[in-house]
């Protein structure tokens, strides 16, 4: 019984050593070795790639302007929260279309005249004096009589207000080598503060900030600033209720003061192209059903 167990063992073994040699015969021949790669197909083989091609690639930044274009009311666009983003631009015009937080980046619109009683935080706007790339290098470093005399841009201020050209300033504003504000019968002084260029200036001879240009344009433009104090002139955003918050825009996020005329119209604000109207959906002809009132009358 015994020997009958050893000699079953061992034929075991030698069928499982005979199949494998069997199938590892069978392999040789089916797959025989791969030939060494010439020298075109390894210029031809792909290099592996680097860590930084590897790495996926920064979203764009999208930015789109709120009134006019030209850096003067650029927003970016960014997430407020997922799926939510602050603004939504037009794919034709880059222009806003849609605000998911109106009140981004802003701050209170400061007190005027003859709106006192609105809390700060019910009127706010979005502050641009960072937006003014010149005025850290005119407002401050030439312009503000702080510089030794012989430093000074220009050294002494002119004695009359008649405009004197200026070869620098019109190659940074070319706008305003002709300009046409008031008709030709104003100069840069007349809205600009006289020793702090960084400033603007009201009748008295005081400061006013660039966040509050409407203090400054309301000297002569009295029936536009009275229509932007009661929300017919300019544009708002933000709540529907009189006594809700709201971002205000200010004169110069529309109107570009040093190029008031808009060539044939003569006229300050560039017309926008209006954007298309909504598409029906598909399959539908019309938008009678908008007649329909669900609760009958």
């Amino acid at each position: 019984m015994m020997k009958k167990s050893v000699l079953h063992t061992i034929f075991i073994a030698l069928v499982a050593l005979g199949g494998g040699a069997l199938i590892t015969a069978c392999s040789d021949h089916s797959a025989p070795p791969a030939a060494p790669a010439t020298q075109e197909q390894a210029q031809a083989t792909p290099p592996e790639p680097t860590p930084e091609a590897a790495a996926p690639q920064e979203a764009k930044e999208v930015v789109c302007f709120e009134s006019r274009q030209g850096g003067a009311t650029d927003i970016i666009q960014h997430e407020i929260q997922p799926g939510l983003l602050n603004v939504k631009c037009s794919p034709t015009t880059s222009a806003a279309l849609w605000y998911g937080d109106p009140y981004a980046d802003t701050v209170p619109m400061g007190k005027m005249p003859l709106l006192e009683s609105i809390p700060d935080d019910k009127a706010v706007v979005r502050p641009r004096s960072e937006k003014l790339n010149l005025l850290a290098m005119c407002g401050t470093a030439c312009h503000n009589n702080t510089l030794p005399p012989a430093d000074r841009v220009p050294p002494t201020l002119p004695k009359n207000n008649h405009p004197a050209p200026i070869p620098t300033m019109e190659g940074m504003l070319p706008e305003i080598a002709n300009l046409q504000h008031g008709r030709g019968r104003i100069w840069c002084l007349e809205c600009h503060h006289t020793t702090q260029r960084n400033m603007l200036v009201d009748h008295f001879g005081d400061p006013i900030s660039f966040d509050q240009p409407q203090l400054l344009c309301g000297k002569c433009h009295g029936d536009k600033l009275r229509d932007w104090r009661d929300g017919i002139h300019g544009k708002r955003i933000g709540e529907w209720a009189s006594t809700g918050k709201k971002r205000w825009f200010v004169c110069t996020e529309c109107h570009n003061p040093h190029n008031v005329q808009d060539g044939e119209r003569n006229r300050g604000f560039i017309q926008l192209q209006p954007e298309t109207p909504p598409q029906l959906p598909h399959g539908m002809v019309d938008a009678d059903y908008e007649k329909l009132h669900p609760i009958p009358h």
